[in-house]
């Protein structure tokens, strides 16, 4: 089982190249930044945490300059977003944004996908919430044309353009993983993961224990459902407190990578936290063939 870590990268935190670095002299396998365009003032869409949005939210640099920020200052650990808010971006650019990541960075992108929860936040942008997850299917199927074809078209209800060209195409074939996350685990959604997610990313363990409870009935269901569609297994990402005994369960179920949510605190406090969840990450290690 693999580990990474998740954080919200700002103006007022430790900088994402500084904290890769940290990571990657940990073991860690990947390191993976948030999302946010911008946060709406109304605040009328509730926090779906509960209480206070953090600060940090209107404060997030921009996902894709980070992570190459990270990549540049880093040899091996792999760089994603968890996740891009793919309702509130254009495929096209994002299409040459993630592919330029790739290449840039010796091919080391998962390129995490949602739909998000800010209804304010996704008008903003244009998009209608109540359309968000058909437009999301359209937008990812978009931007895998653009990486695997030399000329790529797509028409579809929400998105459509007729033959493109545009390189660079990522370093990875076909293409950068796709993680979709997701805020259920119901069959509807595991049917969206099947059709168009390389692999799951399920997001509603960090709210709903019920979710979290059933995860390996949820892993099997979605195996089903991409075995009905000629697809093996698909892996599994999921969010993770620093327990062993958590990390245990989570491994025993299937699970293929934990990631560690951490704070948005400066270099001199992420320190001493990253040396305690090292020893976890260290019991799970591979061993080195002799």
């Amino acid at each position: 089982m693999d580990f990474g870590v998740s954080y919200f990268p700002t103006d007022e935190s430790i900088e994402p190249a500084e904290l890769a670095r940290m990571c990657e002299q940990r073991g860690f396998e990947s390191f993976f930044v948030t999302d946010h365009t911008h946060t709406p003032a109304s605040r009328r869409t509730p926090y779906p945490a509960g209480g206070e949005l953090p600060r940090e939210y209107w404060r997030i640099l921009d996902p894709f300059v980070a992570l190459m920020s990270a990549a540049a200052a880093t040899e091996g650990i792999k760089v994603g977003t968890a996740i891009c808010l793919v309702v509130e971006r254009d495929p096209i650019t994002t299409a040459k944004e993630v592919a330029s990541l790739d290449h840039l960075s010796g091919g080391r992108v998962l390129f995490g996908v949602g739909a998000g929860w800010n209804l304010e936040e996704m008008r903003n942008h244009g998009t209608d919430p109540s359309r968000r997850f058909g437009l999301m299917r359209e937008r990812i199927e978009a931007i895998k044309e653009i990486w695997t074809q030399e000329e790529a078209s797509y028409h579809g209800r929400y998105v459509d353009f007729e033959r493109i060209w545009s390189w660079p195409k990522p370093l990875q074939r076909p293409h950068p993983p796709v993680l979709v996350g997701t805020a259920g685990a119901g069959t509807k959604t595991l049917q969206r993961v099947a059709e168009y997610g390389d692999e799951w990313f399920p997001l509603a363990n960090l709210l709903d224990p019920a979710v979290d409870e059933g995860l390996a009935g949820r892993m099997e269901e979605l195996n089903e459902l991409a075995a009905v569609r000629g697809r093996g297994p698909i892996p599994v990402s999921v969010i993770a407190p620093p327990d062993a005994a958590v990390i245990e369960r989570y491994r025993a179920a299937g699970v293929d990578r934990c990631i560690f949510l951490l704070p948005t605190v400066s270099e001199a406090e992420m320190e001493p936290l990253l040396d305690q969840l090292a020893p976890l990450v260290a019991a799970y290690a591979e061993p080195v063939a002799v």
